[in-house]
């Protein structure tokens, strides 16, 4: 960052009188944070192969080396932030060689279906360390390789006719869907390594190009045979020639046929993989959540519940009665004529912009205010994600031309005035871009050691909802129904998505309860489903919304309603601490004792009924 920025910022917050954290000068811990964050960057581009042992391996080591000079430092003498890096990083180091255990679990139970993917993995793992090479035994290696693949698909095409339980074939689909994962990486991969020589080697091009294109072929087509019969999808159409591609067409690599796509109303792509209880309990405690699964599920149902009594409120003043479902529909045909969303959208951010600066509850720096930026999402990102998304750039849910006469009525519905109002701000100030954009400016160091937690990301900007709710944000029963549209929705993420994870619920299970429970259009409630089992989010992502808000809440209520800290001072002080857990936050405000081997304690939802 720029010097004469870095200084506007602090005259800023010098301004709200909360520039404590700006000042204190680097402790121990940074340039620790700092050197480990270059030293696994470096670790993880040079062994790239995600799936390979060599990478597990050092990566372990990596972590366990660093693991063990922690006992070293002296942390009784550590200032405050001292401690509470040294803490999120021993908690980080600790998840981070679970994680790896967990990944080689997964990817040895998909081992059976892939048993050709130590043949590529040598391959490029033996140019990396730039060994010699025989174009002769190369290509005699590539033409082994199809004939593997092709051998392969035929055992396994055998052991489909062959009757097994229902619970084999849903672990199956699971082990398979893992495969095809890897499976593509591995193309990709050995892509990288025939291009490395070819043309350069003139030896290795007249050997070797005609059974790389056999085994590329091969591979190809084992993933599309995965994805078809084991998977039951349906493949994507081939990619069109650059010239002939249209609006909305997904960009990626040349393969096309052997790729599938989510597909509106087919939720047969929304497989996910189950982690179990035990495995729940180790990312709850990584997150710093002293809560069992069972528990989080109460409170959600609590909480929801809650929801409900305030839908029939405002369904009352709408002249429902307490039938808040039909106060909810005709909420969701308030939505503007199509072409007009992007101005409802810059309409909505500049309101909440407006009303946190009426209500003096942040500081937001001047770049901060004029630099975010939206974009339209595209109809395949949607089946995905049919809701806009956040951050610097508020990426804009619509219909397109491209899609179907229902599918353009859920869009237009399920992204009506009074959902958007409620979450706008969410996506831009005071919620995601404000949190990057000070993210990047202060201690950037522990969002490069620790990634972002998305009980920090997400329920930073969900806990603004919570607040700006009790600051009678909505006025009017309609954006009061939007709103708790949102609110029902985030206590609906934890009940399934958890309930899932403790195999309580199939993904089919889960869409019927977010249309019968929330009131969601059918097609959006296959996109959130399949958004959170079909994709790379963790098993807590979608339950750390409500909860990383609730963690913010309690937070406001023991600084803030007390007052001991002005909304402003809190809010800027939240922004400085980047991306470490809640807790810790509470920690470091608070200026509350800490032990080395520190656990969370902090009840912030109270006791779980």
């Amino acid at each position: 960052m720029a010097y004469l920025e870095r200084v506007a910022i602090v005259i800023l917050l010098a301004a709200s009188g909360m520039t404590r954290a700006a000042e204190k000068s680097p402790g121990v811990m940074q340039p620790l944070l700092e050197s480990f964050a270059a030293d696994r960057r470096d670790l993880q581009r040079f062994y790239n192969i995600e799936q390979s042992a060599a990478r597990r391996e050092r990566l372990e080591r990596f972590y366990r080396d660093w693991l063990g000079r922690l006992p070293q430092l002296d942390f009784d003498a550590m200032k405050q932030d001292d401690k509470i890096d040294y803490i999120v990083f021993r908690h980080a180091l600790e998840h981070d060689i679970q994680a790896i255990k967990i990944r080689a679990k997964e990817d040895a139970d998909a081992g059976p279906l892939i048993p050709f993917a130590s043949v590529i993995m040598h391959l490029e793992v033996s140019r990396q360390q730039m060994q010699p090479l025989d174009p002769r035994l190369a290509a005699e290696t590539l033409s082994k390789l199809a004939r593997s693949i092709e051998d392969t698909r035929k055992s396994l095409e055998a052991e489909l006719k062959s009757s097994i339980s229902p619970e084999a074939a849903r672990l199956r689909k699971i082990h398979a869907a893992r495969a095809v994962a890897i499976a593509s990486g591995l193309r990709t991969i050995l892509r990288g390594w025939f291009t490395f020589y070819d043309g350069y080697d003139p030896q290795f091009t007249w050997w070797a190009a005609a059974d790389y294109k056999n085994a590329d072929h091969a591979l190809e087509a084992y993933t599309a045979f995965l994805n078809e019969r084991v998977l039951g999808l349906r493949p994507a159409a081939p990619a069109a020639p650059p010239n002939e591609q249209t609006r909305g067409a997904g960009r990626g690599g040349s393969s096309g046929t052997a790729s599938t796509a989510a597909r509106a109303g087919d939720t047969k792509d929304i497989i996910g993989s189950p982690i179990g209880r035990a495995a729940l309990l180790s990312e709850l405690a990584y997150e710093m959540i002293p809560y069992t699964p069972e528990e989080l599920i109460a409170i959600a149902n609590k909480e929801f519940a809650w929801c409900e009594n305030e839908m029939k409120r405002a369904s009352r003043e709408m002249g429902y009665g307490d039938d808040w479902k039909k106060a909810l529909e005709k909420v969701k045909n308030m939505y503007v004529e199509p072409g007009k969303q992007p101005q409802l959208i810059r309409e909505l951010a500049l309101e909440a912009i407006q009303f946190t600066d009426d209500h003096d509850l942040v500081t937001i720096p001047p770049v901060a205010r004029e630099t975010w930026r939206m974009q339209m999402m595209s109809p395949e990102r949607q089946l995905v994600n049919p809701f806009f998304t956040g951050g610097e750039t508020i990426s804009v849910s619509y219909p397109t031309d491209s899609m179907s006469y229902e599918n353009k009525l859920m869009s237009m519905r399920g992204n009506n005035r009074p959902f958007s109002k409620a979450t706008v701000f969410h996506e831009l100030i005071p919620g995601h871009e404000l949190q990057g954009y000070m993210s990047q400016r202060f201690r950037p160091y522990r969002g490069a050691a620790f990634g972002r937690s998305a009980f920090v990301t997400e329920g930073w900007s969900l806990y603004w909802e919570l607040l700006l709710w009790d600051m009678k944000f909505q006025k009017t029963p309609e954006e009061r129904v939007g709103a708790l549209f949102w609110h029902m929705h985030r206590c609906a993420r934890i009940i399934f998505s958890l309930s899932f994870h403790l195999n309580k619920m199939t993904p089919d299970e889960c869409i019927q309860f977010l249309v019968d429970r929330v009131g969601f259009e059918r097609e959006n409630a296959i996109g959130e489903v399949r958004r959170s089992f079909a994709t790379n989010y963790g098993p807590l992502y979608q339950a750390a919304y409500l909860l990383g808000g609730r963690q913010f809440y309690a937070l406001h209520k023991e600084l803030v309603d007390s007052g001991k800290m002005t909304n402003r001072q809190f809010h800027d002080a939240i922004l400085k601490e980047n991306y470490i857990p809640v807790e810790m936050m509470r920690a470091d405000l608070m200026n509350l004792p800490l032990t080395r081997d520190y656990k969370s304690n902090w009840k912030f939802a109270g006791a779980a009924q």
